[in-house]
């Protein structure tokens, strides 16, 4: 019988929406507040069905948690430092993060990677500074290339292996949510096919298995993740990590809306 990973108790759907640097100021602050209006009322969180988390800018870390306050919907970084402190100009420290509120923070997005020259060592480096912080990595992964699904599991499987291995050098390791995310895919039209997520996120569980320091670790996915994917998708799958199809809170409630139906066809 396939090893499964054991969800930890909580949400059963992990939903994060990265802002990236499509928004001003006063529009995330727009939107934080619509995201707030449906996070109040909307079952699927105040259930428990789901988890939300949002990355915003570094200067709307602060204002967008204040609008969420009350609302369960925490808040995030897009990136960290692998320092904690010193003279690191421009960086901002896992530990002011933490201090500010935050819960989660992203790693090793492909943008990262390929805009800013960061490889594994930085990125593992990047996980272990989030969880010395008590910050949850959003740890991304994935093929650079369409790969058919096997190749594909394989390939990042191997990918999430040596970032963890790495990560451990730097410190212990700790529940961290994977979020696969085909560089493909990342601003295409349409995200992966069901199957070829499916495949790769149940591979990426099975990894996580039977390791005691990740347990809680979660698998979701991103790469043009939009309304109508969740409900798709199986069991492998945690939840979705969005980006530009959430920037209308009301794609937002849509998302939410199937992680109750998916619940139920659990």
């Amino acid at each position: 019988m396939t090893a499964r990973v054991v969800s930890p108790p909580t949400a059963r759907t992990v939903l994060g929406v990265s802002l990236k640097m499509y928004m001003g100021h006063r529009q995330t602050l727009e939107w934080a507040r619509g995201v707030a209006d449906v996070a109040r009322a909307h079952p699927a969180l105040t259930g428990g069905t789901a988890e939300l988390f949002v990355l915003p800018s570094f200067p709307e870390l602060l204002p967008v948690r204040e609008v969420l306050a009350g609302t369960g919907v925490h808040v995030g970084a897009q990136d960290l430092a692998a320092e904690d402190r010193g003279p690191y100009t421009g960086e901002v420290s896992g530990a002011s993060l933490r201090e500010i509120g935050c819960r989660f923070a992203e790693v090793g997005h492909a943008e990262r990677r390929r805009l800013y020259g960061e490889g594994d060592t930085m990125v593992a480096a990047k996980t272990a500074a989030a969880l010395r912080n008590g910050l949850t990595p959003v740890l991304c992964v994935g093929e650079r290339d369409p790969l058919p699904p096997a190749g594909a599991a394989e390939r990042t499987t191997a990918e999430l292996e040596r970032l963890l291995a790495t990560a451990a050098t730097f410190g212990p390791l700790g529940p961290v949510v994977v979020a696969y995310e085909p560089q493909w895919a990342i601003g295409a039209p349409q995200p992966a096919t069901a199957d070829h997520i499916s495949t790769v996120c149940r591979a990426l569980r099975v990894h996580l298995t039977g390791r005691p320091q990740l347990t809680g670790s979660r698998v979701i996915y991103g790469g043009s993740a939009q309304p109508g994917l969740l409900t798709r998708l199986g069991a492998d799958v945690d939840g979705l990590f969005l980006g530009r199809f959430a920037h209308d809170p009301r794609a937002v409630a849509a998302i939410l809306n199937e992680t109750l139906t998916a619940d139920t066809a659990a």
